[in-house]
């Protein structure tokens, strides 16, 4: 599968101007791609991260998920989503190899469980920090997120949430834009992956405005199970994959499952403060150089169209966001696009490259008691907002975003 039908939109965005050319004022007046991303705003982006954070690390598995799971699809319901559904799944925790003990030839990345092994992990890009889930409750010295984090995971039935923007005049194609909405780690998981849930809903909210018409379809994917070795993405793909495009009732004009034209991923979004020192130690402030990681993987089938849709991007981000330029990398990995990449082109958006970065320890609250809300400033807030300008302006434009007078 390819863009198809969006490749003209892909190459279009591609020429975009960058931030240091500014659109004419009267050209900026009639740009309906401006005035959806100024309806982004720092402080709503802040608050959905925080409401995440009442349900703690959101540990795939316990009450705390399925209530986080409920409250997101009453959050979707009120923006006005359409089609808010579920995706329904079993999991049960695979048994470990023998050889998979840390550091052993077999193992998974640490931290989870049995993904997809990433790239990179180069000394080059730092020192080699602590890289693995924290198991212990009292490394939490919050008791109230010890309390909250309590319950351990158990096998069974699992449940994730999607809404549909549908489309006017192609409502049997779409882009999945996603983030999973699980953590663990004794922690909030406000940044892993709170910051990438509420892109997606923020996303959500703007684009099902009254007043919001896209010419193609917007589907908002909130992953369960990504902790777990994205086992939520890979149920929706084996559930929907071969739905696609298929009308029902026939003759209805309705599409169940819109014919894919590319997935975009959001995974871990506002900690961006720089390699560790000589002792190991990550600035506690974010780096003027800080900037938004757009990545594709170079060994999918779909790697070609991937780096368009991710140059794409960047082009938007170029033109519309407003702090924070954008990075793009060949090392998409161990997030929900993977079950996507062969399939239709697929990236991912974040903070650092996953495997050469964060891999060698520049996000020191990655799975750590760390990652609570308080932890983060406006800089850091701002970096993944910048990331929700990203993606609003290239999806606003991929798929023929109006605003009705």
């Amino acid at each position: 599968m390819c863009l198809c039908t969006a490749a003209l939109t892909v190459s279009v965005l591609a020429q975009a101007p960058t931030r240091n050319q500014p659109p004419a004022q009267t050209a900026a007046a009639d740009d309906p791609v401006r005035t959806l991303v100024a309806r982004l705003e720092l402080e709503k982006y802040k608050s959905t991260i925080k409401g995440l954070t009442q349900f703690g690390d959101r540990r795939q598995g316990t009450k705390r998920n399925r209530d986080a799971v409920d409250w997101i699809q009453a959050q979707l319901e009120s923006y006005g989503c359409s089609d808010v559904s579920r995706i329904r799944y079993t999991y049960t925790t695979p048994e470990r190899p023998q050889n998979a003990g840390r550091g052993g030839r077999g193992a998974a990345p640490a931290g989870s469980d049995n993904k997809r092994p990433g790239q990179g992990g180069s000394m080059m890009f730092g020192r080699l920090g602590r890289r693995g889930v924290n198991t212990d409750p009292m490394a939490q010295p919050d008791e109230r997120i010890r309390a909250r984090d309590e319950e351990p995971a158990t096998d069974g039935p699992r449940e994730e949430v999607y809404c549909t923007k549908i489309g006017s005049t192609h409502p049997d194609e779409m882009y999945i834009v996603g983030g999973h909405m699980d953590g663990h780690g004794w922690n909030e998981a406000a940044n892993d992956d709170g910051s990438g849930t509420a892109l997606v809903m923020e996303l959500a909210r703007v684009l099902n405005q009254a007043d919001v018409q896209t010419d193609r379809s917007i589907r908002f994917a909130l992953w369960n199970n990504e902790e777990t070795g994205l086992n939520g993405a890979r149920a929706y793909v084996e559930q929907r994959a071969p739905l696609q495009g298929k009308e029902d009732p026939a003759g209805s004009h309705r599409y169940p499952e819109p014919k894919w034209l590319g997935m975009i991923q959001h995974d871990m979004m506002m900690w961006d403060h720089g390699m560790p020192d000589a002792n190991g130690k990550v600035s506690p402030t974010q780096r003027p150089e800080a900037d938004v990681n757009i990545e594709f993987q170079e060994t999918s089938k779909m790697a070609a169209e991937a780096q368009k849709l991710a140059w794409a991007f960047k082009a938007a981000n170029e033109k519309y966001a407003t702090d924070y330029p954008a990075a793009v990398g060949p090392h998409m990995t161990n997030t929900d696009s993977t079950p996507f990449m062969d399939l239709i082109p697929a990236i991912s958006l974040r903070e650092n490259e996953r495997g050469a970065q964060i891999g060698a320890g520049w996000d020191p609250n990655w799975h750590q008691p760390s990652d609570v809300f308080a932890t983060y400033s406006d800089d850091d807030f701002r970096l993944g907002l910048n990331a929700a300008q990203t993606t609003l302006a290239a999806v606003a434009q991929l798929t023929g975003a109006t605003i009705k007078k």
